[in-house]
């Protein structure tokens, strides 16, 4: 063999060999080994058991599971859950088709205090469940799916409605279902609407349960659980709450109820009545865990009339002036204060509030505005006062000279200060009488500014947010009733009460324990408002300067010589006129008082 053909054998055999490892077939396999009619016999037998078997335990599952507890809503309790938005340019609702529930609220113009978007409610803190009386007994509508369907349309004014639909519905019926929301609104209208199942729904009332955990919006967790409690509001049109302690509060209200709010400290979750509910049960109680601020939770039973149930929901802020527009007394959201302060904060500070921030966008020039103009508003009884004050400090010789004489005898020494006040035509209640008529206004910023939403994450100077506490520096220790920081405006303020405590220590007769008072007080009211929000304690600062200056104004017109004058000339006047009735019957009851005494 030559090298040619040596050549031309290796060429061959590699071209069978490659030929045989990527074109060859496999093994063959002798016909009579071959059992087609078996496997074609069982693959004919397996497919039709696979198709047949599937319906039949779907058909057993619906059968005895939830044709017993759904009886003719039983193929409604199968099906896939989807969220559905419902939306406007406020708020973002979440609706799961699932119970045809609300799942979520985002209020879209707010953040969380760690600047996340704010969730109201959320499906995990919070849980709703309708359900309704039928023959087969309570049907959850929580365990029905139903079908969406979303549009918009325009009311009269031309505002967008924005609408979506839930039904669900067999051979037998349909249950209907709808959200109706409108732009530049916090309420969700919602309606339920059974159509046909004829006997199968036994209840004349759709009953409604909601338990919300209330999660922590703001910074300060004290401060919120404080101003967070279940509110209601009677048919008897009497507002009541479940208070803000920490124990387990529960109420079951006998009257019908028209509204009833999950109140926190700046927003409010709550449903309204068309008309009234019924067998209305509440119970609040503060959990251990502090990123929660309470538990809430009420049951009610809502009036079905031609199988129609019918109610709003409310999802947003606590301003006073919206609220209003929302219900009968659903501003009592916003605590304004006890009823002796609250008209001011209603219908003074609300309004002037509102019409500044049509001009100023910085809420530290706001507050400074609203001191001027409260202080503006009552300088006629700063005058009265000052001069009062001013004239009893020029009559101090003359009661020194009552109290070396009668000192011993305290009766006798008020019987002849009164005598001396008619002559020299002095009232002692002169000077305090203004100062107490300013009182209301003083402890109405109390409830105002610590339930202003309008300050909420509103910075100002070195304060973050005017809405909490400022934080000028942190302790590394915690005093009693203090706290562990620091809030420069409340130090502010209290440096210019005693300040202005001591100024006016020298406008007074005031002696001993009373003085002292002065000094003590603004002390005290340091280690309370430490904690408070700093649009109190700024505006209170601003407040004592203002009085400074108006102090130092009515010093120029103000002479003591001239008020001494005056009280000389009404004694003269006054040396032979008649006691006047009221000074007789006073003068007679001391005396009636210092013989009893004496007996």
């Amino acid at each position: 063999m030559d090298k040619n053909q040596a050549t031309g054998l290796i060429l061959f055999a590699a071209v069978i060999l490659v030929y045989s490892f990527f074109f060859a077939s496999g093994p063959e396999v002798p016909v009579e080994e071959v059992e087609a009619p078996a496997q074609t016999e069982t693959v004919q037998d397996v497919k039709p058991a696979m198709e047949s078997q599937a319906p039949v335990e779907n058909d057993s599952m619906i059968s005895q599971a939830n044709l017993a507890k759904f009886g003719a809503l039983a193929t409604l309790a199968s099906g896939e859950e989807q969220l559905v938005t419902l939306e406007n340019d406020l708020i973002k609702v979440s609706i799961s088709t699932k119970g045809a529930s609300v799942n979520e609220v985002e209020l879209k113009e707010y953040k969380s205090w760690t600047q996340e978007p704010l969730l109201l409610i959320d499906s995990e803190s919070s849980k709703m469940a309708f359900s309704l009386e039928s023959n087969t007994g309570s049907v959850n509508l929580n365990d029905l799916y139903f079908n969406p369907s979303l549009n918009s349309s325009q009311d009269e004014e031309g505002n967008a409605v924005h609408t979506l639909t839930l039904s669900a519905g067999t051979e037998s019926g349909e249950i209907i279902q709808t959200f109706t929301l409108k732009d530049g609104s916090y309420e969700v209208h919602k309606s339920l609407k059974i159509d046909r199942f004829s006997n199968y729904f036994t209840g004349n009332s759709l009953q409604f349960t909601w338990a919300d955990q209330v999660r922590k919006q703001e910074r300060d967790i004290g401060e919120s659980r404080r101003k967070t409690q279940v509110n209601y509001f009677l048919a008897s049109d009497s507002y009541e709450n479940l208070g803000v302690g920490d124990d387990l509060e529960q109420e079951q209200v006998a009257e019908p109820v028209k509204w009833i709010g999950f109140s926190q400290r700046f927003f409010t979750a709550g449903i309204i009545a068309d008309e009234t509910f019924q067998d209305v049960n509440l119970a609040q109680s503060t959990p251990a865990d502090s990123s929660f601020v309470k538990y809430m939770e009420t049951s009610l039973s809502i009036p079905l009339k031609d199988n129609t149930a019918s109610f709003r929901f409310y999802f947003g802020p606590d301003n006073y002036k919206g609220l209003k527009k929302v219900t009968e007394g659903f501003e009592k959201n916003v605590d304004m204060g006890y009823f002796f302060v609250s008209w001011v904060n209603k219908y003074i500070i609300v309004n002037l509030f509102a019409f500044l921030e049509k001009f100023f966008s910085n809420y530290g020039v706001i507050i400074i505005l609203i001191v001027l103009a409260i202080k503006l508003a009552l300088s006629p009884l700063t005058y009265k006062s000052y001069v009062g004050m001013a004239k009893m400090r020029v009559i101090k010789p003359e009661i020194d000279e009552l109290k070396e004489k009668y000192g011993d005898d305290p009766t006798k020494m008020q019987q002849e200060q009164m005598k001396l006040f008619g002559k020299l035509g002095v009232s002692p209640i002169s000077g305090c009488l203004p100062m107490v008529l300013q009182m209301p206004f003083l402890f109405a910023m109390f409830f105002f500014f610590p339930n202003a939403i309008q300050l909420r994450q509103e910075s100002f100077l070195w304060a973050n947010d005017l809405s909490t506490y400022d934080t000028f520096f942190n302790l590394p220790f915690t005093i009693p009733f203090y706290g562990s920081h620091v809030s420069l405006f409340t130090l502010l303020m209290t440096v210019s009460q005693i300040v202005y405590t001591k100024f006016n220590n020298q406008l007074t007769t005031a002696t001993g324990p009373m003085k002292n008072l002065g000094y003590i007080m603004p002390v005290m009211f340091m280690f309370i408002l430490n904690s408070y929000p700093a649009g109190l304690s700024f505006y209170y600062f601003v407040s004592n300067m203002v009085t400074f200056g108006q102090q130092a104004v009515i010093k120029l017109f103000v002479d003591d010589d001239k008020i001494r004058a005056k009280v000389e000339e009404s004694k003269r006047k006054n040396a032979n006129k008649k006691k006047s009735k009221f000074q007789q019957k006073l003068e007679d009851a001391m005396k009636a008082a210092d013989a009893n005494r004496k007996k």
